[in-house]
């Protein structure tokens, strides 16, 4: 009996990873509470268990009891205590094991989904997976085995909290570690890492070792290494950078496969222009800048990608603009420009001191050498803004549309009414002057102009002639002479209007 209680203490020690020693303390405390609870009023009681034999020796007011003689509400008293014992042992073993091992990556067992959080089981307790830790676009099923990097451990009343994580950067170093094993056995060092999870990874790695291409380990025999990766992580795409001590070198390198012209640094700013031809600037920026913004994110350079073109133009500027201080010449423009400033905007940002500091310049002189590079500043602004409302002006307005309309065209007059050309319309016309005959305005009888046409016509007869229409001749004479006697009866009533 006492045998098997060892055998039992020692089975569940290494099942929890307890110590044993802790548990025999907790089925002490156990039964320690178990006699309290039949010997309400006695304060002097003692367990103890051999902890080579297993004998139990428990004591009430220095006499000897049996822990058999203990009643059923008594022994579920020490059931429960000693199961509440182990578990607390059990955590604080859980939250031990899994704070050492913060930073690596574990393998479990998915098994629900709790408000979009991934449960993965690992085995002795359960960890989250968050939503935001997830690599976006991925999707994972009850029972699927997964790997993940221990992001945090923290400690809680009722559970130990184990926090994962695929998106975080540490979790592709941790896979290099597991895949490329010059990067575990520290030939190979990973300097610097930038990461958008689910889409691109740039990795700058440096040799310890002249005889170990960095990069080519990394990648493996015919890609074997980082195919093992970027499969693990969905199909991510990782760019292997080659270290280098350099800022111009590193940043060339960081931005590949584009290939750089120029590179001018300001370490004032923390910023690098590159410039870059037409035909290697969208790779350069990369897909929605993804490949510039990680390569400023790894340098931890602010770096502006410029045409040629365009460098030129702020570089003309920039001269134009110091030119123009009294006191300001070649050797001082030289001298700005090799500090990295390459335009206006940066003079003005820079402020005067780096200008008093690093050139020796006078104070009052670099004060008026920014004031007025932040002029320039604003004029080319302000040039560019008018600039590109012309430009949407133009694009706005519909295609052959004019401030006049040409002769032949159909217009309109404020009161809405429509003629068949300026031409025939007098410039101090009023409303009324369409009700007079062609005697009375001074033309033949012969005219077929508006204003010899009846009042009572409809807007759309005036719009286009017969032959614009594809119409016959019935459709351009007046209604008023299609008989010769009405044409005597209008000349009569001409005749009677000029008497």
């Amino acid at each position: 009996m006492n045998q098997e209680l060892l055998r039992i203490v020692d089975g569940l020690a290494r099942d929890k990873n307890i110590d044993r020693e802790v548990v025999l303390e907790d089925l002490e405390a156990a039964m320690l509470s178990a006699i309290r609870k039949q010997n309400v009023t006695t304060e002097d009681i003692t367990v103890h268990i051999d902890r080579k034999t297993g004998d139990i020796a428990a004591t009430v007011d220095g006499k000897v009891m049996s822990i058999r003689d203990l009643g059923r509400i008594a022994a579920q008293t020490a059931k429960q205590v000693m199961i509440q014992r182990i578990r607390e042992a059990e955590r604080g073993s859980i939250y031990e094991e899994y704070l050492d091992r913060r930073g690596q990556i574990v393998t479990g067992r998915t098994t629900r989904w709790e408000g979009g959080s991934l449960i993965v089981d690992l085995g002795r307790t359960e960890a989250i997976l968050p939503r935001g830790e997830q690599i976006p676009g991925e999707s994972h099923m009850p029972e699927e085995r997964i790997r993940a990097l221990i992001l945090d451990v923290r400690e809680q009343p009722s559970a130990v909290k184990i926090i994962l994580s695929r998106t975080h950067p540490d979790f592709i170093r941790a896979l290099f570690d597991l895949e490329v094993p010059e990067v575990a056995e520290k030939i190979i060092e990973i300097k610097a890492m930038a990461r958008e999870a689910g889409y691109r990874t740039k990795v700058a790695v440096n040799s310890l070792d002249a005889k170990v291409d960095a990069v080519g380990a990394c990648v493996g025999i015919r890609g074997s290494r980082i195919k093992n990766i970027v499969d693990e992580l969905g199909g991510e795409k990782i760019d292997i950078v080659r270290w280098n001590d350099s800022s111009k070198i590193l940043i060339g390198n960081s931005l590949k496969p584009a290939e750089v012209a120029e590179i001018a640094l300001c370490f004032e700013l923390g910023r690098a222009t590159v410039v870059v031809t037409e035909d290697q600037l969208s790779l350069a920026i990369g897909k929605r800048g993804q490949n510039v913004r990680l390569a400023a994110r790894l340098t931890n350079w602010d770096v502006d990608i410029l045409t040629p073109a365009e460098f030129n133009a702020g570089l003309d500027l920039l001269e134009k603009s110091l030119r123009e201080v009294e006191g300001v010449d070649s050797t001082t423009v030289d001298r700005v420009i090799a500090m990295g400033m390459v335009n206006v905007l940066d003079v003005e940002e820079v402020g005067p001191e780096p200008l008093v500091n690093e050139l020796s310049l006078d104070r009052a002189l670099a004060r008026l050498i920014v004031v007025r590079c932040a002029e320039a500043a604003k004029e080319a602004a302000a040039a560019r803004q008018a600039a590109e409302k012309l430009k949407k002006a133009e694009s706005r307005s519909p295609a052959g549309e004019k401030a006049g309309s040409t002769g032949g065209e159909k217009t309109e007059s404020p009161a809405g009414e429509k003629a068949e050309s300026p031409a025939d319309e007098t410039q101090g016309q009023q409303p009324g002057e369409n009700d007079v005959t062609g005697d009375e305005a001074g033309q033949t009888d012969e005219a077929t102009s508006p204003a010899a046409e009846p009042q009572g016509q409809q807007p759309d007869e005036n719009d286009v002639t017969g032959d614009e229409a594809g119409q016959g001749d019935e459709a351009t004479s007046p209604p008023a002479a299609e008989t010769p006697e009405a044409e005597t009866k209008a000349r009569t009533e001409d005749e009677a209007a000029g008497a």
